[in-house]
Formats: structure tokens, C-alpha cells, sequence
């Protein structure tokens, strides 16, 4: 068959195989395209007539290129005759079977010299373990001993009241004592036990005496009782100590003395209560805040956040008043905007004053004292904004213009937040969503209430339709654009680790779009049920949350690039490996260790930031498939395998399987996940299996085929040859005995698993092009099973492209290092 014949993919291999260059470089020559030209090649050569003078030494060069690929030719045909020799496969597999005993004697000799060691040492280790216990003894008696000592001498600071030394100390009890609990049942542990919880109450109710003490001469401004502000300072130190329980008691009970005054003055039934009169409210809190930062409050840490009790206490007390005053009063238009615009910008200023917005200090000091999240000021007014529809309009207007700016100053928003870090010391949970989201849907929220108490008509069909078109925008320009890499951060070709961030900021997309598509859902159900009936039918979000399913795909599919990047060294290392000169079997190969490492790293990355489990198993499962299809590609690519390849491979599928079975965890896992996974590492166990058996005798290979194939295909048969690199001559008698066996065995199917998809391939978006475990190989024709002793006639020209193939597979594997 003339080259241009052969199949596109053959050509493909073949030049690998050889190592031709392609491309500018490469030699016209070594060209085996259908696009080889001849005329191209001699103008070339000869450019001009000048150049013609130089045809003998051109016509030499070519002449010995000749003779040269000639010998090679021959060589490779000799040496192909010997290693073909039936005596010297004979005599290989003798010497593999006494190598085999070999190593059985020396793992019976290890075995024997273990036990005597073991009975050696024996003693030894009885005395390891006393020496242990002595050890832990003396230890656990010095730490009582310290216990007792510190125990002592808090006491002693504490009659004292010495707040700077009994922090320190009162630190290290309860560090000591932590180490005794396991112990509480001897009697003198329980009792040091017990006086430590003693001495605490103890230092509760002096540090109560000392704080009501500053209290009192905070609100009375008695100077006859001064009160020492480094002394109060130090206690702050030893109620830290003390725990968050008593922190939050000592500043509510501190807020509320300096709240009492403003309960007192500004009743709902007196005059300075009255809405008129709200103004007054907000400046005698401006006046008790700058007392209190200048004067009392510079005692307390800035970590405890005072102000902002503070704040939240007097927004609850306001809230209250204002809520009573609205339901009682009968305003008009003028009087309500005016009291709102002054409740805002009392709330603007404490944002800007301590730069956090308004709900946001609210909510942590609810969180801090275990209390629902309260509502801000101005949240008293949303039940009588009937008639504030006209601003209220404008107010949408005015947000969506703010947010179009935004985005025009920042075309391609980043996912990083900046977190500060706590100035207690204690680590920061990471963010779970994007807090624009949030204040996304919170926008939502409040201008949907608003419309709603307004018109239930088109004035709010029209604003979800607003609030539509933003959810895309949101979706396509914040979420979508920030899963691709900036130019100037493409990874180059050489780097093989997987950025931790890729997939810190896939999770926290795939975190927010669940969010955002979770609320969009109850954003459309809460429209629909505020809406007039004739709208209800035009309401629905299905767009916009199937645009953030897509990015939750999108931010998966991110994931697994990272998984695949920390995998390519171990399958390119795997796919270059030399199975078919390996000598004898070892455990997990070196490649196989670190792909294991490189599974588990990932995994346990992407594990604690998806915070939805569905996204999770949808992540698992696609990450097994892609480990599993990945490990069968380079399988194929390493071909010829050799029995003693496969066997090594075998021990290798199995740490793989074992490593994707345990790695969902046990809270991940399902029967759907672990019957996917033992499927098709076993079709590939199966595969190998039949590779590491021995051709001689072919009855028994043959059964093997059977049982583990469970086919009677004559080319996945023929494949599996090729692949095990069974020389082309035993081949032939190999098939006619395959075919003579299989044609009596109608239990047989025509095809298996080696003629179907590859695992999982159609799961799994970052596979490869590859259809099946053989799509490398080109597929013989079935024109009907051959008669007599070889394939003859039309079977060899079936099989003649192929066989050239194998050819330079052989020379590959001669000629190589």
C-alpha cells in the first residue's frame, strides 16, 4: 500500500514513533503527508543554474541516505528474526521463574530474621514503655505541682486586686488546669479543680464592684470617688481572660447606665419624645458618644467594640420609640420624608465614623451577645410608606444608575476581599459568599417591601424586570469574567502545580451563584405573591438562575483544570515509562505516589469551601472520571506493556482505585460514586489482567480473554495483542485459534467495554478527543474469520497498514535507551 493510503492517524503515530520533526525545521523528506512535493524539494537543492554544478555531490549525499536507512532496515529485520527465537522465550521465562523463587526464599529469611529481632528486642521494649510512663508521671506531677504554686499566688493578687498579674496568671491556671481534666476522678485534682472555678466567681464579682464603681462615677460625676483608669484598663485584660460570656455581661450592664438618662428624657408621652422633636434624639447620643470616647470608654479595648453596643442599644430604644410614634401620629408627606432624610443621616454618619456600614455593626454585636440580627432605624418607617411611591421611584433610579457607574469604573470586578485581621488573635472565618451579593439581594429586599406597601401593579412588575437585567449583569460581568485568567496571568506551559487560589475563587463563585440562584427563586415567589394576578404569570427568574447554574458549571469545570494541571506530571511520567523492559515487579510505582498526592491536595482544597454537598459529588464525580480516563489514555500511550508492565500496573490501578474510593469522604460518598468507580477501574483491572497473562499456551490465554473480556471480537482481540506487544508472527496463530474457539461459544457477545466509550468520557468536559481504550490503535477489518495456519490473501492487506505501525513500534523499543 503506497503511503498516502494510510490513515491520517497512522501517519500521526508513526512520526512520533521516529521522532520526525514537523513544522518549518523539519526535513522535506521525512514528510509523509499526502502533501509530499517532489518539484518543491529539487528547487530547493537547486535554486538556480549555478547550482546545478552540485548535482553529483547532492545525487552522493542522497545515495548514502539510502545505503544507511537500508542497513538500518536489515538490522532491525535480523535482530526482529532473533528475538523471535521460540528456545530463547524458553529460556527467559525459566530464568523469571527461578528469580521468582529467588525472592520467595528471601521473603521467608526476612520473615525469620524479623521474629528474632522482635524476640530480642523484646525486653528492650518493656522498658521503652516504663521509661514512657515514668516519664508522663514526673510531668503530670510537675504540672500539679505548678498548678498548686499559681493557684497560691492568684489568690494572693487577687485580695490584692492586681489586674495586670492576675491576667497572666489567671491565663496560665486555666491553660495548667485544661491538661486535668482527663484526671478528674483523684480527689486532689477535683479539689484544685474546684477552687479554680471558685476563685473565677471570685474575680467576677470584684471586677463587677470595680466596673459598677467607674459606672457610678461615670453618671453621678462624684469626684470624691475617682476611679483609676489604668486599674480598669488591667481588668479588661483579666475579663478576656475570663471569657466572651463575661465580656458581653460587663458591657451591657455598662450600656445600659448610660442609656438610663436618654429612657428618662425622651418618653414617647413627653415632649422632647415627639417626632418633631428626633433631631434632639440623635444629638444628645452624638454628645454621650464623644463623652464616652474621650473620657470612660478609653478604658475598654478597642477589640470590644463598646461604641457599637452603644449604637446598637440606642438604635433598638429609637426604633421603638419611633415605631409607637408612627402608629399613633397622623403626618403628611413633608413631615415623614423630613423625619426619615434625618434618620439616614444619623445612620450615614455613625457609618462613616467608624467606616462600617450601619447593619453591619448592628449585626455584630447581635452576633456577639447570641441575638438575632436587630433591624436599623429607619426600618420603623417601611409600614407607613404608602405614600412615598414618588421617592421611592427615584430612589431605584439613583441605585441603578450608582450601580452602572460602578461597574463602567470597574469593567472586570475581583473576587479577592480583603478580610482585616483580628486584633484578638483569633483566626477569621473565611467568606463564603460574596458580601455584593448579599448586598445585592438586600437592596432587593428593602426596594421590593417599599414598591410593594406602594402599588402591587406594573410600577413593581417593572422593578423585577430592573431587577432581572442586574441579576445578569451581575452574573456575566462579576461572577463569569472573574473565572478567567487575565492575560498577563496565564500560566506558561512549563508550570505543572495547581494555584490554590484558582480554586479558592471557583468555590466562593460556585458558593455565590448558589446563593444568588437560591434567592432569586424566593425573590420571584415573593413577588408573586405581592403582585396583582394579572402579572403573576410574566414573573419568573428561570433565566437568570439557570445563567448562575452555568457559572456554578463554569467554576467546576475551573476545579478540575486545576486537578488536571496537578495530575499532567504523573500521567506524562506514566505515559513514558519503558513497561515493556521492566524486569520485575515493585510496589506503587513513583509516578503513581504523586498523582495520589496530587489527587488528595486538590480534593481536600476544594472540600471545605463548596459549602453545598451537591456541588461537591458533582465535583467528585467528574474528578474520578477524569483521573480514571486520564490514567487510560497514558496507559494506552506507553504501549507495548509486557506482561511484568502490567502486572506493575495492576498494583498501580489499585492504589488509584483505592484513592478515589476514600476520597469523597464519608459524608460525600454514595453507591452511584463507588459502583462508577469499581466499574471502570475494573474494566481497566480486566484489560491489564489479560495483558499479564502469557501467550503460551494460547488455549489458556485465550480463556482468560473470555472470562475477563467477555467478548468475541476479532479486533479487540487483535488490539489487545498489539497493546501486550505480542511480535506479529505469533499473532497469526494466536487469531486462528481465537477464532476457532470463540465460534463454538454462543454465550459470547460481539462487543465489551473495549468497544464502547472510554470511563465516563461523555461526564467529563476536560477529556480528551479519544472515543475508546483503543482509539489510538486503527481498527482491523472483520471480512470474515481466516482458514488455515495464517492470514492470507486479503487478510494481509486488512492488516498490512497496521503492521507497518507495529514495525516502527518495535524499532522504538530496540533502538531506544
Amino acid at each position: 500500500m503506497h503511503y498516502d493510503e494510510l490513515p491520517q492517524e497512522v501517519v500521526v503515530a508513526i512520526q512520533r514513533v521516529l521522532e520526525l520533526k514537523t513544522g518549518p525545521e523539519a526535513d522535506p523528506l521525512d514528510d509523509l503527508s499526502k502533501d509530499f512535493d517532489c518539484v518543491g524539494i529539487l528547487n530547493g537543492y537547486f535554486p538556480d543554474e549555478a547550482s546545478l554544478a552540485d548535482i553529483s555531490a547532492v545525487q552522493a549525499k542522497l545515495s548514502e541516505t539510502q545505503n544507511e536507512l537500508q542497513r538500518e532496515i536489515d538490522a532491525l529485520q535480523e535482530e526482529l528474526k532473533n528475538n523471535q527465537d521460540p528456545a530463547r522465550m524458553q529460556l527467559i521465562q525459566e530464568m523469571i521463574s527461578d528469580l521468582f523463587g529467588q525472592m520467595s526464599r528471601i521473603r521467608e529469611k526476612a520473615t525469620e530474621s524479623e521474629a528474632v529481632v522482635r524476640n530480642i528486642t523484646k525486653d528492650i521494649q518493656v522498658l521503652d514503655l516504663a521509661k514512657k510512663n515514668l516519664i508522663h508521671s514526673m510531668t503530670t506531677l510537675k504540672r500539679l505541682q505548678m498548678l498548686a504554686n499559681a493557684l497560691t499566688q492568684l489568690e494572693d493578687l487577687v485580695k490584692d486586686r492586681k489586674y495586670a498579674e492576675v491576667a497572666q496568671t489567671l491565663e496560665a491556671v486555666k491553660q495548667i488546669s485544661a491538661s486535668f481534666k482527663q484526671y478528674m476522678s483523684v480527689q486532689r485534682i477535683s479539689q484544685i479543680w474546684k477552687r479554680v472555678q471558685e476563685l473565677q466567681g471570685e474575680i467576677r464579682t470584684c471586677l463587677d464592684q470595680d466596673f459598677d464603681a467607674l459606672r457610678v462615677h461615670s453618671y453621678l460625676q462624684d469626684p470624691a470617688k475617682p476611679v483609676k483608669a489604668t486599674a480598669i484598663a488591667d481588668a479588661c485584660l483579666v475579663v478576656d481572660v475570663l471569657g466572651g460570656d463575661t465580656r458581653i455581661q460587663i458591657i451591657e450592664r455598662y450600656v445600659a447606665i448610660e442609656l438610663k438618662e436618654y429612657r428618662r428624657v425622651f418618653r414617647t408621652n413627653d415632649e422632647a419624645g415627639q417626632l418633631d422633636n428626633i433631631s434632639r434624639r440623635f444629638a444628645w447620643f452624638r454628645r454621650v458618644l464623644q463623652t464616652h470616647e474621650v473620657e470612660q470608654g478609653r478604658v475598654f479595648p478597642p477589640e470590644w467594640k463598646v461604641g457599637w453596643h452603644l449604637l446598637a442599644k440606642f438604635s433598638e430604644i429609637t426604633r421603638d420609640d419611633i415605631a409607637a410614634l408612627l402608629s399613633k401620629a397622623s403626618l403628611n408627606v413633608k413631615a415623614l420624608l423630613d423625619t426619615l432624610q434625618i434618620t439616614a443621616e444619623f445612620e450615614a454618619s455613625m457609618a462613616k465614623k467608624w467606616a462600617t456600614p450601619f447593619q453591619e455593626m448592628l449585626n455584630v454585636t447581635a452576633a456577639a451577645t447570641h441575638s438575632p440580627s436587630p433591624k436599623s432605624i429607619v426600618s420603623a418607617f417601611d409600614p407607613h410608606m404608602g405614600v412615598f411611591v414618588d421617592a421611592q421611584d427615584k430612589q431605584v433610579s439613583l441605585h441603578s444608575v450608582n450601580l452602572c457607574r460602578a461597574l463602567a469604573r470597574s469593567p472586570r470586578p475581583s473576587l479577592d476581599v480583603d478580610h482585616p485581621v483580628p486584633e484578638d488573635g483569633e483566626e477569621k472565618a473565611p467568606t463564603v459568599v460574596l458580601p455584593s451579593s448579599t448586598e445585592l439581594f438586600y437592596f432587593y429586599g428593602q426596594s421590593l417591601e417599599q414598591c410593594a406597601k406602594l402599588s402591587t401593579g406594573k410600577p413593581l412588575f417593572d422593578l423585577c424586570t430592573l431587577h432581572r437585567k442586574w441579576l445578569r449583569i451581575y452574573a456575566e460581568e462579576v461572577l463569569i469574567s472573574n473565572l478567567k485568567r487575565p492575560v498577563s496571568q496565564l500560566r506558561k506551559s512549563t508550570e505543572s502545580r495547581f494555584e490554590v487560589t484558582e480554586i479558592q475563587q471557583a468555590a466562593l463563585v460556585i458558593n455565590t451563584a448558589d446563593y444568588c440562584q437560591t434567592t432569586a427563586l424566593a425573590l420571584e415567589e415573593n413577588i408573586r405573591g405581592k403582585i396583582n394576578d394579572e402579572y403573576k404569570e410574566k414573573i419568573s427568574f428561570q433565566t437568570e438562575r439557570d445563567q448562575f447554574f452555568s457559572v456554578i458549571s463554569a467554576a467546576i469545570v475551573v476545579q478540575l483544570r486545576e486537578l488536571e494541571v496537578a495530575c499532567e506530571p504523573a500521567f506524562i511520567a506514566m505515559a513514558r515509562s519503558a513497561w515493556g523492559t521492566l524486569k520485575h515487579v515493585t510496589g506503587q510505582s513513583p509516578h503513581i505516589v504523586d498523582l495520589i498526592n496530587s489527587v488528595e491536595q486538590v480534593v481536600e482544597t476544594v472540600k471545605p469551601l463548596v459549602e453545598q454537598k451537591k456541588y461537591l459529588k458533582n465535583f467528585m464525580d467528574k474528578a474520578a472520571s477524569l483521573v480514571v480516563t486520564k490514567f487510560t489514555n497514558a496507559l494506552v500511550r506507553s504501549r507495548p506493556l509486557k506482561e511484568i508492565g502490567a502486572e506493575q500496573l495492576l498494583i498501580d490501578l489499585q492504589a488509584v482505585r483505592a484513592c478515589l474510593l476514600k476520597m469523597p469522604g464519608e459524608s460525600l460518598v454514595t453507591t452511584t460514586y463507588t459502583r462508577g468507580v469499581t466499574k471502570n477501574t475494573s474494566q481497566l483491572e480486566a484489560l491489564l489482567k489479560v495483558i499479564s497473562t502469557p501467550v503460551d499456551p494460547a488455549e489458556g490465554f485465550i480463556l482468560i480473554y473470555t472470562l475477563q473480556i467477555k467478548d468475541a471480537s476479532f479486533s479487540n482481540f487483535q488490539k489487545i495483542l498489539d497493546l501486550k506487544g505480542t511480535p506479529k508472527a505469533e499473532q497469526n496463530n494466536l487469531l486462528d485459534s481465537f477464532l476457532t474457539i470463540t465460534s463454538t461459544s454462543d454465550e459470547l457477545e460481539s462487543t465489551s467495554f473495549l468497544s464502547l466509550t472510554s470511563p465516563a468520557a461523555s461526564r467529563v468536559s476536560l477529556q480528551q478527543n479519544d472515543a475508546s481504550i483503543f482509539a489510538g490503535f486503527t481498527s482491523p477489518g472483520q471480512s470474515g474469520p481466516p482458514t488455515g495456519g495464517s492470514v492470507s490473501g486479503a487478510g494481509d492487506k486488512v492488516f498490512s497498514d497496521f503492521r507497518r505501525f507495529v514495525s516502527f513500534g518495535l524499532r522504538r523499543d530496540t533502538t531506544g535507551p
